[in-house]
């Protein structure tokens, strides 16, 4: 097919293997991987530097993850300053349940802010591996994507004028309200959702946490949890109605119900200080089938969303980073295209499998506050088995770190 640029009057397009749209984690890892493969790309991102290296998001980064980022040269400053986690903690009828995965799997988490991951990967790309990096740019246009003469094009945010950047390829690493997942054929494409019909505020508090291990709440008033953030900041979520306003829930009303509902007659109380952030998550999940369409190929949550109920969102974001950078290099330099061909089924194995441990998780920490007798008594009976029963806890292990052999 001929190709002709879409601007005809901008500038003198310029020319990239690969261009990919967004620098956040699945990006940037995308562009590194590439970056060591001595790849030309550019990464082309709306915010500014300072603003993605101060984005407020979680960090739980799944072992097998840091593996990954270790092997490719992206993981020093995490390994060195990561929190380990070993146990997580339920608390339901009043009493503290304390679950050992490390003792029962050898596995850990780590705990990394996204935003020092995202500071990290854009040292890497753009200040060690001299990486192009754009930030800043609008208008972020697609063209051409189903022949083997893409275009990306935007506005320069110094001179106003349109610039165009043909490629080969074109990674879609642009988030939920990216660009780039409408570039996909329509009609070729299907969207999967589930909304949870609930929300989570999520706060971040000035006040050190009341255990050094993740705690989550089932309680007949909502679900609570608590996630250490350090020696004195600690993330904190509350369910709470659907679209209800943060303003709705000032400093007493927060501590009166985090106190409520992670409560434990053998547990200390908590340390209580001022809040520092208050947000609504809507809780709901998208999966986009194939995740790709002749040249463009999706990755993060472009392609599929996770609500933060089994904090998997980073970890498949990086997930899909491995194997798009890794099958892009591959056909770039060694003209081996079997990665790409295989990229979406590859992907949506491990999405797929992890929406529905978020969907299962779902249940038990909602269920008590459902208002329904029934959910609550089924909700109280998967947690008891998950401490009376070993292959239920390891069941439970198993997915809880996503260490499955085989997806």
């Amino acid at each position: 097919m001929t190709h002709t640029s879409p601007h005809p009057d901008s500038p003198s397009p310029q020319r990239r293997s690969v261009v990919v749209v967004g620098a956040g984690p699945a990006g940037l890892t995308v562009g590194n991987i590439l970056r060591a493969a001595s790849v030309d790309c550019v990464i082309l991102e709306t915010e500014t530097r300072r603003f993605i290296e101060q984005r407020p998001r979680a960090g739980f980064v799944e072992e097998w993850a840091v593996r990954g980022l270790e092997q490719r040269g992206l993981a020093k400053n995490l390994t060195e300053r990561a929190l380990r986690h070993s146990a997580c903690e339920f608390r339901f009828e009043d009493r503290s349940h304390h679950f050992d995965y490390a003792e029962l799997t050898g596995h850990q988490h780590f705990v990394y802010p996204q935003p020092m991951l995202v500071t990290d990967l854009v040292r890497e790309y753009a200040d060690v591996r001299g990486g192009d990096i754009r930030f800043g740019v609008r208008d972020i246009r697609l063209h051409d994507t189903e022949t083997d003469r893409p275009s990306v094009s935007y506005l320069c945010p110094e001179t106003g004028e349109r610039q165009v950047l043909h490629c080969d390829f074109v990674a879609g690493c642009d988030g939920a309200r990216g660009v780039t997942r409408s570039a996909l054929p329509p009609e070729r494409t299907r969207l999967a959702r589930h909304d949870y019909g609930i929300g989570w505020l999520a706060l971040l508090a000035e006040a050190p946490p009341s255990s050094d291990r993740v705690l989550f709440g089932v309680h007949p008033r909502g679900f609570a949890g608590q996630m250490p953030r350090g020696p004195e900041v600690t993330r904190y979520y509350l369910q709470i109605p659907a679209g209800d306003d943060p303003e709705n829930w000032p400093h007493e009303r927060v501590w009166a119900e985090l106190r409520q509902r992670l409560a434990a007659a053998d547990a200390p109380p908590l340390a209580e200080g001022r809040l520092l952030e208050k947000r609504v998550l809507d809780m709901h999940d998208y999966v986009v089938e194939p995740m790709a369409s002749g040249r463009l190929f999706l990755a993060g949550d472009a392609a599929h969303l996770t609500a933060p109920i089994a904090a998997k969102g980073m970890n498949l974001a990086l997930h899909d980073a491995f194997l798009l950078g890794d099958a892009l290099a591959a056909r770039l330099t060694e003209d081996d295209g079997a990665g790409l061909e295989d990229y979406s089924r590859a992907c949506l194995r491990r999405v797929w499998d992890y929406q529905e441990f978020s969907q299962w998780l779902s249940d038990v920490y909602h269920g008590a506050g459902s208002g329904d007798p029934y959910r609550a008594g089924t909700t109280l009976a998967r947690l008891r088995r998950l401490f009376t029963s070993p292959a239920a806890a390891a069941s439970f292990a198993e997915q809880y770190l996503g260490t499955a052999a085989r997806f």
